[in-house]
């Protein structure tokens, strides 16, 4: 984890790890061996705490911009997925004639994007759906996810949950390109719809 941080992380978390070890230091370690301590030199004790305090607000206020400001560029570049959705497009034929008959009703639904064959590799593959997910058609038999065969995802879904992640499962927007999450879509939903 401490080797994913930025450059303003690693400043952000020096900063704090030196003010609490002046913190333990001068609570513990210190009283130990001067049980007077700060006595006559509470005025410099002082100073010196405030002057870690006001380090520590400063390093917040200010890596905290600098984070911000490198991360609408990352931002960017990960929202520009696009996502394909299914229309249902339905057409109702009504007879001319005076008799009584049945309404005649049909539905079409178009092709997601993305090839479910190159999805089934991508589950199967290093992204690991298949040891987190159980899935009959790719053979897969995970408990940590759900399981995929009985909740039937759209493509939509599919495409959301892999892209963002959340309720325990990690996003994969940037570790798999919008080909792959197109293509591991058309794939889930392709088989657990029918």
């Amino acid at each position: 984890m401490l080797l994913a941080l930025t450059g303003y992380q690693t400043a952000l978390v020096v900063v704090a790890a030196s003010f609490i070890v002046f913190a333990l230091v001068m609570a513990l370690v210190v009283p130990r061996s001067r049980p007077s301590f700060p006595g006559n030199r509470l005025g410099i004790f002082l100073v010196v705490c405030v002057l870690f305090f006001a380090a520590q607000l400063t390093a917040v206020l200010v890596l905290a911009e600098i984070g911000e400001a490198d991360e609408p560029a990352v931002a960017e570049t990960t929202t520009t997925t696009e996502t394909t959705t299914t229309q249902t497009t339905t057409t109702e034929t009504t007879p001319t004639t005076t008799e009584s008959q049945p309404t005649e009703t049909t539905t079409e639904t178009t092709q997601a994007a993305g090839d479910p064959a190159a999805g089934k590799e991508v589950f199967l593959g290093e992204s690991g759906c298949s040891g987190c997910h159980t899935l009959a058609d790719a053979g897969s038999t995970g408990t940590i996810g759900p399981n995929l065969d009985a909740i039937k995802p759209t493509y939509d879904m599919v495409v959301t949950q892999v892209t963002n992640g959340g309720g325990g499962m990690p996003a994969f927007g940037t570790s798999l390109s919008e080909k792959q999450i197109q293509d591991v879509a058309a794939y889930v939903s392709s088989v657990t719809q029918s």
